[in-house]
């Protein structure tokens, strides 16, 4: 009776230590996964960033504060494809000067809410897709006031602009011998939008380019070559275009934490929304600090 007992614990511990094995096909449920499953568009002006792009022929200067951060993650190993819930938080300022050390804030554009990103694996390249849902709202602030003639500049007031929307984005990222290659395209709706005049579909598209094969490492890490393109199409309340493009260097691995350094040149709507019925041409240098 004895060796019956020891019989039935061994396969019951057997059994077990068996069925806590590990699959490796099995989903995976993730809190806080590391990194973001789809990284900032380069030359959209509307990703969460940190850094300043310095217009090179004007006073003016564009200062972004903002993250984004991947909350939830679901991997299907089976399928190679990953599910992220994320939100942004995200603001930039536009610096017309300085007074002593004081920056000239004139208009302030800021972002709220999150996203869902999912992404299929195929080896060398791989599909990825972006919803955002976003809160945009715009204001002149103290830089756009002139305190000794209690007037506003060029008496341009403060316009109520607010506008909540869902931006989808689709891109292919393929990875190369020499070149890394992501281009994508996207589409956003505003369900509330403000002042009326602004059209709520717009559409954007573009293109971006690296590689680490030129420069070589700094400390071991890569430093990548990169350019970048992106037009957006927008209505306000006539359709129009504007395009950016970025040549630039970017400091350790392509997706990852590091400094960027680059020239800009930006043509189109103007960069903030208190004038979006303002066109403007510029050409400007600009640095970055990516995050993990």
């Amino acid at each position: 009776m004895k060796f019956l007992y020891l019989f039935i614990l061994a396969a019951a511990v057997s059994h077990g230590a068996i069925a806590q094995t590990p699959d490796e096909n099995a989903s995976q449920f993730i809190f806080l996964p590391p990194g973001l499953q789809f990284a900032p568009l380069k030359a959209n002006i509307q990703e969460p960033r940190v850094g300043v792009f310095k217009f090179l022929d004007a006073s003016e200067m564009k200062v972004d504060i903002g993250n984004a951060i991947d909350v939830f993650g679901l991997d299907l190993p089976a399928s190679n494809v990953k599910f992220r819930v994320g939100i942004d938080f995200m603001a930039y300022a536009f610096t017309t000067g300085a007074q002593g050390l004081r920056l000239q804030i004139d208009a302030v554009d800021g972002f709220f809410g999150g996203n869902l990103s999912v992404s299929k694996d195929y080896g060398n390249h791989q599909l990825e897709g972006r919803l955002r849902i976003l809160h945009q709202s715009a204001h002149l602030v103290d830089g756009h006031y002139v305190e000794s003639t209690n007037s506003w500049i060029d008496n341009r007031r403060p316009i109520p602009f607010t506008r909540d929307f869902g931006e989808l984005t689709v891109a292919h990222d393929v990875e190369q011998s020499f070149w890394r290659t992501r281009y994508y395209a996207g589409t956003a709706y505003a369900t509330l939008v403000r002042p009326n005049a602004i059209e709520r579909l717009s559409y954007l598209a573009g293109l971006e380019a690296s590689t680490d094969k030129i420069l070589g490492t700094i400390s071991g890490l890569p430093t990548n070559i990169f350019v970048a393109y992106q037009i957006d199409i927008r209505g306000t309340p006539t359709y129009a275009s504007t395009h950016q493009i970025q040549l630039g260097c970017k400091f350790g691995k392509w997706y990852e934490k590091g400094p960027t350094i680059y020239l800009g040149y930006y043509t189109g709507q103007h960069m903030f929304a208190e004038y979006y019925d303002e066109r403007i041409t510029t050409i400007g240098a600009g640095f970055t600090m990516d995050w993990d």
